[in-house]
C-alpha cells in the first residue's frame, strides 16, 4: 500500500513539473509585450581645461594646468590626436610651450522606458490574491503571478483578483514606466604652437658679425732696435778737438 502512494506521489510531482515547465515555455508566446521610449529635453555642461606642455617623453605627457598644478598623462594612446592649427597631431608632435584645450561636453537626455503586456484568456482556476490560470486562446492554459493592485477587464467592467470566477473571460494590462538618463560624453582636443621670440626694438642697432681677413706680412726690412746712445760719440769728439787743440800749440811753440 505504501509502495502504492510513493508511486502515486512520484507521478504527481512529475506531472506538477511538466505542468510548471508547460506554463514557463507558453508564457513568452501569449503575453505580447510594446515597448515605447519617450525622449525628453537634453541638457549640456560644459567644462573646458587649459594648460601648457612641459615635457613629453614617450607616450607619457606633463602639462602645467591654468591653475598652476602639474598633471602627469601616463601612456598616452597613439590615436589620440590633437588638432593644432587645422592640423591633427599625435602625441610625438607636441613640443613643450605649446597651449593645450580639452573641451568636455555632457549631454543628458532623460527617457522613459514604458512597457505595456497584455493577456487575454478565461479564467480556468483562481487563487486570489496571488495567482490565476487563464486557458488562452490557443487552448493552452498558463499561470500568471498577479501583482499588486492589479486590475481585470471583465465584460467592459473593471475587477480586481476577488472578483475573478471560474469561466469569466478576462483581459489584463500591465504597464511599468521606468526613467531612465541617457549621458553623452564628448571630448574635443585642440592646441597651438608656442609663440615665435619677440622682434628687437626699431631704434636698437643690430649687431652683425663681419669676418675681416688677417693683414699680409711686410716685405720692408725691419729696424735694428736702438741699443745705444749719442752721448759717448759727443765726449769722445770733444776729446780730439781737445787733443788737436794741444797739439797745434805745441808746434806754434817750437817754431
Amino acid at each position: 500500500m505504501s509502495s502504492t502512494n510513493g508511486i502515486r506521489r512520484v507521478w504527481l510531482m512529475l506531472a506538477v513539473g511538466l505542468m510548471c515547465l508547460f506554463f514557463a515555455l507558453s508564457m513568452s508566446a501569449q503575453v505580447n509585450t510594446e515597448t515605447t521610449t519617450t525622449s525628453g529635453r537634453a541638457t549640456h555642461e560644459v567644462t573646458v581645461e587649459r594648460g601648457e606642455v612641459v615635457l613629453v617623453r614617450g607616450n607619457d605627457l606633463i602639462v602645467k594646468m591654468e591653475d598652476g598644478t602639474v598633471r602627469h598623462v601616463p601612456n598616452v594612446p597613439e590615436s589620440a590626436r590633437v588638432s593644432v592649427d587645422g592640423k591633427e597631431l599625435g602625441i610625438h608632435d607636441l613640443r613643450p610651450g605649446m597651449k593645450l584645450q580639452k573641451t568636455i561636453t555632457v549631454t543628458t537626455t532623460p527617457q522613459t522606458i514604458t512597457t505595456v503586456k497584455t493577456v487575454t484568456g478565461k479564467v480556468w482556476q483562481i487563487y486570489p490574491p496571488l495567482s490565476v490560470i487563464l486557458t488562452l486562446e490557443d487552448g493552452t492554459t498558463q499561470q500568471f503571478t498577479i501583482p499588486k493592485d492589479q486590475k481585470f477587464m471583465v465584460d467592459g467592467q473593471q475587477t480586481d483578483a476577488w472578483g475573478l470566477k471560474k469561466g469569466m473571460k478576462i483581459s489584463a494590462t500591465k504597464i511599468v514606466e521606468e526613467p531612465v538618463n541617457v549621458i553623452e560624453h564628448q571630448r574635443q582636443l585642440t592646441g597651438s604652437m608656442p609663440p615665435p621670440p619677440p622682434a628687437p626694438p626699431a631704434d636698437e642697432p643690430i649687431l652683425i658679425a663681419v669676418s675681416t681677413p688677417p693683414p699680409a706680412p711686410s716685405t720692408a726690412p725691419a729696424e735694428l732696435p736702438k741699443t745705444g746712445s749719442l752721448l759717448p760719440l759727443i765726449g769722445l769728439l770733444g776729446s780730439l778737438t781737445l787733443l788737436s787743440s794741444i797739439g797745434l800749440g805745441l808746434i806754434r811753440r817750437r817754431s
